[in-house]
């Protein structure tokens, strides 16, 4: 059902592409250092709308699909499909159809901040749904026992024991959103030029008239947004957030912030905080209560007519997916048995290479990370360094890489699996480093009173302790691998092509040569192989996590 969905959307979104405007101008972009700061508070709040919208989804999505068990058989199939769809090749889609339909500006803007939604979303939503399924028993029972409203449960036990996840994501998800932004600012389709005032498109201009100083500029404020946001919001976040571990004796070096500090000491603050904040949460606290009902009396008030609607919606749905269905399947049928014997050993190949990958990333990441999330003097330093590596637009490498690495034995493959890895090694790094400041400071003494060796402490303590964030970064970063396919197996640039054998090369040349067909079949493909892995391996792997790596 999810996979035919996805499949209708997509042929809703190509028939609404035949009716976009036939040439479309983008703004002019001066590369004059005075608009800078423009450009960089543009790209800002493109990223602020974007993960706004983000949480937005991730909360209420991964709360039904951790609470409701039915809700759960298709929201979560629906989470792999989303995660790992290609959107880069399907861009041009998704700009074409919106400027159909909407303002030429207004859809620019929409389309660049869905694209930097797909980038923040998948791994906020896997995050908070990992965290609500592995709350320790025992918590769960007392907010049962204390008969804890749905919306006090929330405040006073979810969200407090997915915070440090939650906030560790969300730096992923923005170093993830820069990537994206810069991709969405400098699209353009033929004839039609979407992109927008902001810093990826000051470096696009910039590169193209062979401006280095504009370039070493567009960088630099690109790093100093990275920098400013790590100060100013994300190591006060991650200070503020170290009170919610679950530990029965602090630990030695908590996490500070100067920022935070200064906060707290400020008089307009406090003051904000008692006359303003304080009585305004209560009110919010106070009506939550009364209009959210306790679960008890949510099954009572679901009467004949909420199932008589549910009932209705769910034959319109099946109505849409049955008639869009048949037209996919009219347009897949146009393929020839070659073809997809061609998708099918592009598959196995392109899996291979992911697999590839995700070992090589697994291999430095789960140290570096458990160092960085075990040390917050460490992580001071080297944080804000791997937020900026990890920002850094990929697709500007890609060529350099490519020169370099295809004279090496292995050739394209072996870049290929190089810029795989770019596109994954964040999300398990991120998460690793969520897991390792996760651990209880109790149980790292506990640990070194019984003198266990160093690999006595990695099998009984932090293993297993990693192991729901590692499962969680893997599912995210797997899907990253299969979208960088897309540009890891085919590349153009200077006027030569490179490409390889694999299923992300089939999306690719369908894309550049509008073989709608081909590319329907080579992305559901990709779509199907990407679910069975999912719920064939991560999802086992989960469960065993879930049940056997839990703190309690």
């Amino acid at each position: 059902m999810v996979v035919v969905g996805l499949a209708v959307l997509l042929y809703a979104g190509v028939r609404l592409a035949l009716g976009a405007p036939a040439a479309i101008r983008g703004p002019e972009i001066s590369l004059a250092p005075g608009t800078l700061p423009w450009y960089a508070g543009l790209s800002l709040l493109r990223m602020l709308a974007a993960y706004a919208l983000s949480l937005l989804f991730t909360l209420p999505y991964g709360y039904l699909a951790a609470r409701n068990r039915r809700a759960e058989h298709i929201l979560l199939p629906l989470l792999d499909v989303l995660q790992s769809v290609p959107i880069l090749s399907f861009l041009p889609v998704v700009l074409l159809s919106l400027t159909a339909v909407l303002p030429e500006r207004l859809a620019v803007e929409l389309a660049a901040i869905v694209l930097i939604f797909t980038s923040q979303a998948w791994n906020l939503t896997f995050a908070w749904y990992q965290s609500l399924t592995t709350i320790p028993k025992e918590l769960r029972e007392a907010s049962a026992a204390f008969r804890f409203q749905p919306w006090l449960r929330l405040t006073t036990l979810e969200l407090p024991f997915a915070a440090l996840s939650l906030v560790w994501n969300s730096v992923m998800s923005w170093a993830g959103g820069w990537f994206f932004l810069m991709a969405a600012e400098i699209f353009s389709v033929g004839h039609r030029d979407f992109r927008l005032p902001g810093l990826g498109a000051y470096l696009q201009e910039a590169a193209s008239q062979g401006d280095g100083w504009a370039i070493v500029r567009g960088v630099a404020a690109l790093v100093f947004v990275i920098v400013l946001l790590d100060q100013l919001a994300w190591r006060p976040l991650l200070a503020w957030a170290d009170r919610f571990k679950l530990e029965m004796l602090a630990g030695e070096n908590p996490p500070t912030s100067w920022f935070l500090d200064a906060l707290r000491k400020a008089r307009l603050v406090a003051w904000a905080r008692g006359a303003v904040w304080a009585p305004l949460l209560a009110r919010l606290d106070a009506w939550l209560l009364t209009r959210l009902p306790s679960p008890t009396h949510l099954g009572e008030q679901s009467g004949a007519a909420a199932r008589w609607g549910g009932r209705a919606l769910g034959g319109a749905a099946a109505l849409v997916l049955v008639y869009g269905g048949l037209r996919a399947v009219a347009l897949l049928v146009t393929l020839p048995l070659a073809a997809w014997a061609d998708i099918a050993g592009g598959l196995a190949l392109t899996f291979l290479r992911v697999a590839a990958a995700l070992v090589l990333a697994l291999a430095w990441t789960v140290p570096l990370g458990v160092a960085i999330g075990s040390s917050p003097r460490l992580a001071a330093w080297v944080q804000p360094l791997v937020q900026i590596a990890a920002s850094v637009p990929a697709t500007a490498l890609f060529p350099i890489l490519l020169l370099g690495v295809t004279r090496l034995p292995g050739g394209i493959n072996l870049a290929a699996v190089l810029l795989m890895l770019m596109g994954t090694q964040w999300y398990l790094l991120f998460n690793v480093i969520a897991g390792a400041s996760a651990i209880p400071q109790d149980l790292k003494l506990t640990t070194a009173l019984l003198r266990l060796s160093r690999w006595d402490r990695w099998r009984t303590l932090i293993l297993p302790a990693l192991l729901p964030f590692l499962v969680t970064g893997a599912i995210t970063a797997s899907g990253g691998a299969w979208n960088a396919s897309v540009v890891a197996e085919h590349a153009e640039f200077g006027g030569r092509s490179l490409s390889t054998y694999g299923i992300g090369a089939s999306i690719a040349r369908a894309t550049a040569a509008g073989d709608y067909a081909q590319l329907l079949a080579a992305t559901l493909a990709m779509i199907v192989a990407v679910v069975l892995l999912n719920r064939l391996v991560w999802r086992r792997v989960y469960r065993y996590a879930e049940d056997r790596c839990r703190l309690e």
